[in-house]
């Protein structure tokens, strides 16, 4: 068995992998998409379309807002009837672009081919350039811009390692494994590009034990390609492995530094899916405006659950309809899995490029017992994989205007996992808290460094006026 796992915490629930036989389904496009732009990491994007435009498949509809932001294309082709608020998953308006769905023509220059393209190009910005234009964004659950990651600050360390993420431990989920088992090559190639980018570090591709055919299919595709500095290994299966903290603890046995980057300990972590992304990008000119989808569930039959390649911009109310509707006994419907991901309050909210499942939860598996006081059993410090004392920041959150101690006690350094939730017997709503705790904490920090960064820039006007 192997012993390759991150050195503080973690928990085991159980796998729930019901989907992970079931192959990659292709959706058919709706009447209508809606395309969010605010669906990756950091600034929305801004529309770069009007009302009455005739958009293409793949055409660019959208810029980066800012620095950390990134372009969004369209996904279908046809015509541009409105650009408004409409609500996300949790209720809240974000702006969309409406796009009545009229074809599916895509704009000139984007290989759809399936031949795989293996010769990775020399030139190291022009895939920069490539990712960026592309839309390319983190898949693992961030959906940080990708050309950002890969391209670190002037004077941070090199990096030595590049980590491909492909554990997938959340329960229920199986997107991931199913593009390793049917799209192994273009993985690996996505590796290889972003390998090249980075200057050539040795490259793992990171797999939990639990999927020995993932595991099979991705090391033969290594092997086969032959590229120099790749190497697949094998994970304990223990949660949150998949975690950019955790994952580089496992394998490269280095502490990233509380409000530290990857890089500062020499790694760069993508997900399997943003690698194939990375393929498709460099390789066929195409934008990130697929995904794939797991539909699973405790309450829903192995025959209607599925893994589907959608398109950013599809209702989650079609998708469901498509899939069979959502089942009577579902009490929660999450997108994402049952560790991380978010309750849906809107099913017409639409698929962004991070969207990873529809998964229904049964009454049984979504109750929780009553809450009672906390025995001090240390369970969810045990168990939280950062080192941090969630009943000490619940006890903080709870009294009030306890800022300063609740920084002190690194609430900022929360990656709301749900390890505390997952383990306390009292079934106090740890994860709730202490993610209130954190935005908080957040605020006050942010709020800091725009002081300090005002006041510099004063100082240097200052300067520069004497």
């Amino acid at each position: 068995m192997s012993k390759i796992t991150f050195s503080i915490g973690g928990v085991h629930p159980h796998d729930s992998k019901f989907s992970k036989n079931c192959a990659i389904e292709v959706l058919p496009l709706p009447k209508t998409v809606y395309v969010s732009m605010a669906q990756h990491l950091g600034a929305p994007a801004k529309p770069v379309v009007a009302v009455g435009d005739k958009v293409k498949t793949g055409q660019v509809i959208a810029e980066p807002g800012g620095f950390i932001s990134a372009f969004v294309h369209s996904p279908a082709s046809g015509t541009v009837k409105s650009i408004a608020p409409r609500a996300d998953l949790a209720g809240r308006p974000v702006p969309h672009i409406e796009i009545a769905v009229e074809g599916d023509e895509w704009a000139d220059g984007i290989d759809l081919s399936t031949d795989i393209v293996k010769e990775i190009p020399q030139d190291r910005q022009a895939m920069l350039d490539k990712i960026k234009a592309c839309g390319v964004v983190g898949l693992g659950g961030a959906t940080f811009p990708a050309h950002v990651k890969l391209n670190p600050a002037p004077g941070s360390p090199k990096a030595e390692a590049l980590l491909i993420n492909g554990s997938e431990c959340e329960p229920f989920l199986t997107s991931d494994y199913r593009i390793m088992l049917e799209r192994p090559q273009e993985i690996a190639i996505g590796a290889a590009i972003m390998q090249k980018v980075l200057g050539g570090p040795k490259c793992y591709i990171c797999i939990e034990e639990n999927k020995p055919e993932a595991i099979a299919s991705m090391g033969k595709a290594v092997r086969d390609l032959g590229y120099p500095g790749m190497e697949v290994i094998s994970l304990k299966k223990k949660y949150p492995q998949g975690g950019e903290k955790q994952l580089i603890d496992a394998v490269m046995h280095r502490q990233v530094g509380s409000g530290a980057l990857p890089i500062s300990v020499g790694a760069v972590v993508q997900n399997v899916a943003t690698s194939l992304a990375v393929y498709e990008a460099v390789q066929k000119n195409k934008p990130l405006i697929t995904n794939v989808l797991t539909i699973t569930g405790d309450c829903l039959p192995v025959e209607k659950q599925h893994n589907y390649l959608f398109r950013i911009g599809m209702p989650l109310s079609y998708i469901a309809a498509y899939a069979g509707g959502v089942p009577e006994t579902a009490a929660k419907i999450v997108s994402g899995g049952p560790m991380m991901g978010k309750a849906v309050v809107n099913m017409e909210a639409t698929t962004v490029k991070g969207s990873s499942s529809l998964l229904y939860l049964s009454l049984e598996t979504t109750k929780r017992g009553e809450e009672s006081a906390c025995i001090r059993c240390g369970r969810c410090s045990d168990a939280c994989p950062m080192g941090l004392e969630p009943f000490l920041l619940n006890r903080l959150y709870k009294a009030g205007d306890r800022l300063d101690e609740l920084e002190k006690n690194a609430a900022q350094d929360c990656i709301e996992c749900g390890c505390c939730l997952y383990s306390c017997p009292a079934n106090i709503p740890l994860l709730d808290n202490v993610r209130l705790a954190k935005q908080q904490v957040m605020g006050v920090i942010r709020a800091r460094a725009a002081a300090a960064k005002a006041a510099a820039e004063a100082a240097k006007a200052k300067e520069a006026k004497n």
